[in-house]
Order: structure tokens, then C-alpha cells, then sequence
């Protein structure tokens, strides 16, 4: 997974970091004090993740890499973008 910032039509890499067998990462991406107010973009690279756990993909596959593009307008909250994911669809909101 990458997460980019959105800044004047450019991405810039903040960071990336790879999920846990479960698909789950076990420390936030950047500490709470280091998201200032903007647009980002979280890159989710399931096609890799579902090819790890010895998934038959179609070639293509449906879903390869999911990006959600966010905007952060409190600079003080808390962001939680959980991805529920199968090799057809998937679903995310700002969790808690």
C-alpha cells in the first residue's frame, strides 16, 4: 500500500508499507501530527495481495490496484480508511 499527497496536480510518495497475512497494517502510515489539511491517495495493490494467498486471477484482473483519493480538512482528526476487499468489488469509508 502507498499513500500519496495531491499537491498542485503532482503525487508525491509519503509512504508505503506492506499488510500482515490478514491484509492488515499494524502501525499507521504517518504519525497524527504529520497530516496537514489536502488530498491524498492511498494505493491498495490487491491484485498482489490476492496473488499471495494463491488466488486464480483472470489475466487481467478484475481488480489489480484500488486507489481512494481523500481529502483530510481537520488536520487534528483521525483517519481510518479500512478497504473491504474481494478479487471482484470492494467497499471503504472513514472508520474510527
Amino acid at each position: 500500500m502507498t499513500l500519496h499527497a495531491l499537491e498542485r496536480g503532482e503525487r508525491r510518495l509519503l509512504t508505503s508499507t506492506t499488510t500482515n497475512s490478514d491484509g492488515r497494517t499494524t502501525e499507521p502510515l504517518l504519525s497524527a501530527d504529520a497530516i496537514p489539511v489536502g488530498q491524498y491517495e492511498l494505493t491498495f495493490f490487491v491484485g498482489d495481495y490476492w496473488r499471495g494467498r494463491g488466488e486464480a486471477l483472470a489475466s487481467p484482473a478484475f481488480l489489480d490496484d484500488v486507489v481512494i483519493r481523500v481529502g483530510v480538512a481537520d488536520a487534528a482528526g483521525r483517519y481510518h480508511v479500512p478497504l473491504l476487499v474481494s478479487p471482484y468489488g470492494y467497499s471503504t469509508y472513514r472508520g474510527s
